[in-house]
């Protein structure tokens, strides 16, 4: 796979850069598998792995210990906490229904819904011309 050009994630259409070389592993041991995080030689990372070397950096970084799969929870979050739409969100974590996300995360956007509000009380309430609002509806 050496040489490879710059592609993009298959699912969300993200540009990621491939592997230029397969690291020493001769190219007839790499295994393509249209996978972002691999091992050295193409084949998916078994989860205890993962585990471990995930548990590692969160030793090595001295970080409150968080399992993985946490990471998809604080994406989620963030991602709606931004403003994201769930649909989008929905996307991007690779759920299938809008329903299951909303069931997990649904109580981020009660908080964006307060908020929402709290933006148009503000815009409401400022004079006009702080607004820079020269035309009147």
């Amino acid at each position: 796979m050496a040489g490879r050009e710059r592609t993009a994630h298959p699912r969300l259409g993200l540009p990621w850069k491939a592997r230029s070389s397969t690291g020493g592993v001769p190219s007839s041991q790499w295994q393509e598998t249209g996978l972002v995080f691999t091992t050295a030689t193409g084949r998916h990372v078994e989860p205890r792995n993962l585990n471990t070397a995930f548990g590692r950096l969160i030793a090595r970084a001295d970080v409150r210990p968080i399992r993985f799969h946490d990471l998809r929870h604080s994406c989620a979050i963030l991602l709606l906490a931004a403003g994201v739409s769930p649909r989008v969100a929905m996307d991007i974590l690779g759920r299938s229904q809008i329903g299951v996300t909303m069931n997990i995360y649904g109580h981020v956007v009660p908080a964006m819904q307060q908020e929402a509000v709290g933006d148009m009380n503000a815009a409401r309430t400022e004079p006009e011309e702080e607004r820079g609002d020269d035309a009147h509806d």
